[in-house]
Parts: structure tokens; sequence; C-alpha cells
């Protein structure tokens, strides 16, 4: 099939890439002229393990081309993927003025049949506002569908290439049978193609993530009990993620969820609610947890240095979101160090991706290192705020010869806690009592 990319940021060069893994052609198109040369040079704009090679294999074959001209760009095409931002407004309602400015062009230079696809997370209702805003230039035959993505950054080609599922949603038949077409070499295994209203499919993807996040938020509550009744929330997780109903996935806590989708579709969804005059109270509690959650190792550190932080050098590793991207979107890390800051405390901070990302949003206020153990040297305390793999069995001696004290604050979870008290650190961590070595207890 011939496909047309509206927009390349993390959806949608992940989106084009993979489909034209499986053969066809695809033009890519943004209005970033700087973006759609470096892409078509082959520089790859953004970090997402495994899709450098797919991205480049495709460039090679011809199947994957990159355009700044949105005429030249969906001339060709039987469906047109809109995969373009929708960041929040001040009241957390989701921003359509790029997919609506879009499809008002759209309108203008539609020739004939296609399939217009709303592949952005998007309010229910979008469909019918793309449709009226090409319906207002165009008056021929075009079906808009809604095909919400289910990508998780760290792993969005497998993702997209091995899907649970797939959300279509169109009243069209013959919008159907295209997306179907499209689709069936993703789901060879018998995953569903599962086929809705538009409304139904839009509200689907906010409600998947809603729920996701409320089970981390529910969790991360549960934790905070743990710490006032002696419990340990890593036997608790273990217990209730046993039961097949509730299965193991989204347990386990920490000082909060971030990225560009669980705050943004809560919030939105929210937002949608209080439009139709709904209290989604679940959801108010959600955002309200997930915030202070983020700042929930500040009182375990002002405690432990007796509530003065003025002067103290802190080592801070992890700074995206999550481990196996460079998005910073809401990332907890970025709370601890305005809160660092704020109290008269120093950081030397690393990431494995995110250093770029965080040295364009904050400049200097905090000190970059080379590699996880630089940023120990002459550090009061270690402060892990992201769980990437390399932190999870670092070298303990350099952390010990490094560090002015044996103390971690772990956002986290990574460490066992017999085993880091054995080596003498005082270590806090989310829902499980404090390491406190022998000789202070």
């Amino acid at each position: 099939m011939k496909i047309a990319v509206v927009g390349t940021g993390y959806v949608g060069l992940v989106t084009g890439t993979c489909f034209a893994e499986t053969g066809n052609d695809v033009v890519c198109v943004d209005i970033d002229a700087v973006k759609v040369q470096k892409l078509s040079n082959g520089q790859i704009t953004i970090y997402e393990p495994g899709l450098e090679k797919l991205f480049l294999r495709n460039l090679k074959e011809e199947r994957l081309r990159f355009t700044t001209n949105l005429e030249e760009g969906i001339k060709d095409a039987q469906i047109i993927f809109l995969a373009l931002p929708t960041p929040p407004g001040e009241d957390g309602s989701a921003d359509l003025k790029y997919i609506l400015g879009v499809s008002d062009s759209l309108g203008k230079i539609l020739k004939d049949y296609k399939v217009i696809v709303d592949k952005s997370t998007v309010p229910v209702g979008t469909a019918e506002k793309v449709h009226a805003a090409i319906f207002k230039n165009y008056k021929g035959e075009f079906d808009v569908v809604s095909n919400p993505e289910f990508l998780r950054e760290g792993v969005a080609v497998d993702d997209f290439m091995k899907p649970d599922r797939v959300v279509i949603g169109t009243s069209s038949e013959r919008a159907k049978k295209v997306m179907g077409d499209l689709y069936s070499p993703f789901v060879r295994q018998g995953n569903p193609v599962i086929f809705m209203d538009e409304r139904s499919a839009e509200l689907t993807k906010y409600a998947a993530n809603s729920f996701l996040a409320t089970k981390i938020t529910f969790m991360n509550e549960v934790a905070l009990l743990c710490e006032k009744l002696g419990a340990d929330v890593d036997m608790v997780r273990r217990g209730i993620g046993s039961d097949e109903r509730i299965g193991k996935r989204f347990l386990f806590p920490g000082i909060g969820y971030g990225g560009s989708c669980f705050p943004k579709d809560v919030q939105a969804l929210v937002k949608s609610s209080h439009e139709v005059n709904y209290d989604f109270r679940i959801l108010n509690a959600v955002m309200d947890v997930n915030e202070q959650q983020k700042l929930h190792l500040m009182p375990k550190i002002k405690s432990y240095f007796k509530d003065n932080l003025k002067g103290k050098r802190f080592a801070l590793w992890g700074l995206a979101f999550k481990p196996n991207t460079d998005d910073i979107r809401e990332a907890p890390a970025l709370y601890m160090i305005e809160a660092l800051v704020k109290e008269g405390a120093s950081l030397s901070v690393f990431d494995p991706e995110a250093m770029n990302n965080v040295k364009q949003l904050i400049g200097d206020k905090v000190t970059y290192a080379e590699n996880q153990y630089e940023a120990l040297e002459g550090a009061d305390a270690l402060i892990i705020a992201t769980e990437w793999n390399e932190f999870r069995t670092p070298n303990f001696l350099k952390i010990v010869t490094s560090l002015r004290s044996k103390v971690i604050f772990d956002g986290r979870n990574l460490f066992d806690i017999a085993a880091i008290r054995e080596l003498g650190f005082y270590y806090e961590s989310v829902g499980r009592a404090p390491a406190i070595p022998m000789e202070k207890k």
C-alpha cells in the first residue's frame, strides 16, 4: 500500500518505519525542514531501541521517504495517518490545533478517495471535527478513522510489529476493508483487530492509559501504607500480582509516573468528563497522588540531613521518566532537581540517553557527569530516579570510594535491603523499611 504519515515525532516515525518494514511505500511529512533533511540523510531524530536498524534499511530500500510538502506527500497515498502533537492546554484539555490545521489543508488538496487516520491520542469527537474540517473544502469521498497507538517507549518497535490488539474506529465498510488489509501482516498469530465506532476507539486509548496510571498510583499508595505499618511492599506486590485477575505488570512502586502519555491522557480524560458534567473522582485522586509521589524521597532526605541541605551535594542517577528512552516529559527526576536546588543543594547527574534533553531544558543548574560513577565523586548521597539496567548491579566498591557517605535514596527499589545493609549503606527506598548499618542501629 501507499501510505502518508503526517508528523515525524515519536509516534509518526515509529509508525512510518514499521509500515515500511512490511513492504508498504511510506512518505513521512513534516514542516520542520531541518528534521526532514536529517531523516532523509539517515540521521534518526529520536532514541528508541531497535528503530534505527529498521529506519536505515527501509530508507536504503526507498520504501521510506521524507518531505516538507504536504501535497506531494499525500498525492499517491491510499491512507493518510495524522501523527501530530496534541499538547495539553492550561486546563488539561488536548490541543487539536495541529490536527485540525492539517485537516483544513487536506481539504484543499484532496482529489480522490482516501482514508484519513487519527493516530494521535485525541478526545472523543475528534474524528467528527477532522471530517468537518476536510469537508469544508472537499466534497468528494473520504473516510476518517480513529486508530489509537499503544506504543510503550523503550519497546515501541515490538509493540507495533507484534501488537496485543489493534483498535480501529470506523463506521465505513470501505475504510474497514482498507484498514483490515493494512494490519493483516501484524496480526498473523491471531491477535485481534477490534473494530468499533470512532468515539469508542477514541475513548479506548484514554481509558487504557488512565487505568494503568491508576494501577501504578494504587500501588504507590500501598507503598506509603507499608512504610507506616512496617510491611514490605515487595512482598505485597508479589502476593497480589500472582492473582491472575490483577496481573504482575504496573505494580512496581516508585516516585511516580511521567512521560508523554499517562499525565497528559489522564488530564485530558478528566477534562472531557468535566465537559459533560461528570466528576471522574478516581482520576482526580490519581493526579493528586502522583504529584505528591514525585517528591516522596524529599522528606526522607531532609530527615537524614537534619533539615539542612544547604551546601550538600547529591549524585542523581536517571533523568528520563523511564529506562530505554530519552523522554524527560514529566520525569520525576526534574521535580527532585528543582526541590533540591531550592533547598540550596547541588547535583551531579547522569543518564545514558536523556542528558542532552535536560541540558536544553535547565541548562547549568546541575553538573552533567560523563558516567554514573563520575557523578558520585564528592557527593554526600546517591539518589536513584530511573531504573536503567546498568544501575541495577553497579560496582559498589566504586560507590563506596566515591561518595563522602554511604547513603542511598532509591526511588525505584533497585537493591535488596539485606544485601545493601551488609555493605554498610544507609538505604531508603519506597514502601520498604530503611536499611540501617549495624553500627547505627
